[in-house]
């Protein structure tokens, strides 16, 4: 199998320090080696490829971002080309790496306890243990505070009770209710970070498979991220101890924390699928011949295709850059964050669109991995907060309103306004200065979803 030679039309390399790049080009060559030969199997089979997972571990691609446990406390910017070099193996596999870090072992190392980091960090970082996490719900995505999964005290009659107003970690187990949806890894994982309401507000848990109460089961009939594991969870009086509890998670803003890690990562990733597909629209333009025994790369309206995805990815490159040295300086914000993931999604998004169509017929095999990153990029899309919902983080942040929520209900229907008869030129009224009534508050909690 060829090397994949990178796409860099901006000298971007320049702008990478040595240890950053030998990051890259390791895992560069592991995807080339010992994904790209077995993964067109997996996305045809359905199955996530764990026969990968111990080198990864062996590579410290689970949790490099750490500085414990002997992990390499890799920067922002190390840690992003790694999520773009897996994702163009297979957005799957980066999405099995992207959530046994930022999603599992994230919140363990910044939220546990001392006990819980160390029996799961280290096990988490070798492949040995492979966790998920439990956000998203059947009935709540992009709204993840409307969540209906409960957490009470064992003893107490429902979350409200007087009995579970203690939930400092170790005062009496807890009682799980409630289910979870899209989730990468559920039926994989030895450990689950699941997210609850109690009295107190949303806090996080580590709920470990086979704990009685506890069910997963695999979701059927995917055309997207075939080579991974997507589950729901259950929760049915679901009995864990006390010392499950996150003792330094406190709210829903966590698991955004969470969720921000992941972000990051998906951000290059989007860049690393976006170049897989342009590399192989531009070697399948050179080598297709139709008219005059020329390629099809001679024609304007292909090579047209060919500049928009090379120049978008360079731009897309350009984002994660700034957003890595923002992450290792201490500036990165949510909205950073945002930007990067619905820009370097699209991108991608439209680069597997193009690439389909410069490889015609061929386009739609998976002799060639364009289709199939074109199915994966979807869900990317959609997970880790929509499109929509980072135009609306990016919104409020550079207007400083809040559109999430929907015009609160009236018990009445509104009758429609009267349209006013036209003026004659020169009489127009001016506009009204402001709607009647105040603005809505900001909403409760930051609708992003998750996984």
């Amino acid at each position: 199998m060829s090397r994949f030679p990178g796409v860099d039309l901006l000298e971007v390399d320049a702008l990478l320090t040595a240890e950053e790049r030998m990051v890259r080009d390791t895992v560069r060559a592991f995807v080339d080696d010992k994904v790209k030969p077995i993964i067109e199997e997996c996305h045809r089979e359905g199955r996530t490829p764990l026969e990968l997972v111990p080198e990864m571990g062996a590579l410290n691609l689970f949790g490099a971002s750490i500085a414990d446990y002997g992990l390499p406390g890799l920067g922002g910017v190390a840690y992003g080309l790694i999520m773009q070099e897996l994702e163009r193996g297979d957005s799957g596999l980066r999405s099995f790496a992207s959530v046994q870090s930022s999603l599992v072992m994230y919140p363990i190392h910044a939220f546990g306890s001392q006990q819980q980091k160390d029996r799961w960090i280290p096990r988490l970082a070798t492949g040995e243990a492979i966790g998920c996490f439990g956000l998203t719900e059947p009935d709540f995505g992009s709204n993840p505070g409307g969540m209906r999964t409960t957490a009470r005290r064992a003893g107490s009659a429902s979350v409200g009770g007087a009995a579970s107003s203690a939930w400092t970690a170790g005062g009496g187990d807890w009682v799980l209710n409630g289910s979870k949806q899209w989730i990468t890894n559920g039926t994989l994982a030895d450990v689950a970070v699941v997210w609850a309401r109690t009295d107190e507000g949303i806090r996080g848990f580590l709920v470990e498979k086979g704990t009685p109460g506890f069910t997963a089961s695999d979701q059927h009939g995917k055309f997207s991220l075939r080579a991974s594991t997507t589950s729901e969870l259950g929760f049915h009086d679901c009995r864990i101890p006390g010392d499950a509890i996150l003792p330094g998670a406190t709210g829903l803003k966590n698991a955004l924390m969470c969720l921000n890690q992941a972000r990051y990562g998906i951000a290059w990733g989007g860049i690393g699928s976006a170049m897989e597909c342009y590399h192989t629209a531009l070697e399948y333009a050179k080598q297709r011949v139709q008219w005059n025994g020329q390629p099809i790369a001679c024609h304007q309206l292909v090579q047209e295709k060919l500049v928009w995805m090379v120049s978008e990815i360079a731009k897309g490159q350009l984002l994660c850059l700034q957003l890595g040295r923002l992450k290792d300086s201490g500036r990165l914000r949510p909205h950073h964050v945002s930007l990067g993931k619905r820009n370097n999604v699209w991108v991608a998004r439209e680069c597997a669109k193009l690439a389909r169509e410069v490889l015609g017929a061929n386009g739609i095999v998976d002799d060639y991995p364009v289709i199939r990153h074109m199915l994966n990029i979807e869900s990317v899309y959609t997970y880790e907060g929509t499109h929509d919902i980072h135009g609306l983080i990016l919104g409020q942040a550079i207007t400083g309103i809040p559109a999430f929520n929907a015009p609160a209900p009236t018990d009445e229907p509104t009758a429609p306004a009267r349209a006013a008869a036209p003026k004659p030129a020169g009489e127009q009224a001016p506009a009204a200065a402001a709607a009647a009534g105040s603005p809505p508050p900001p909403p409760a909690m930051v609708h992003r979803g998750g996984r």
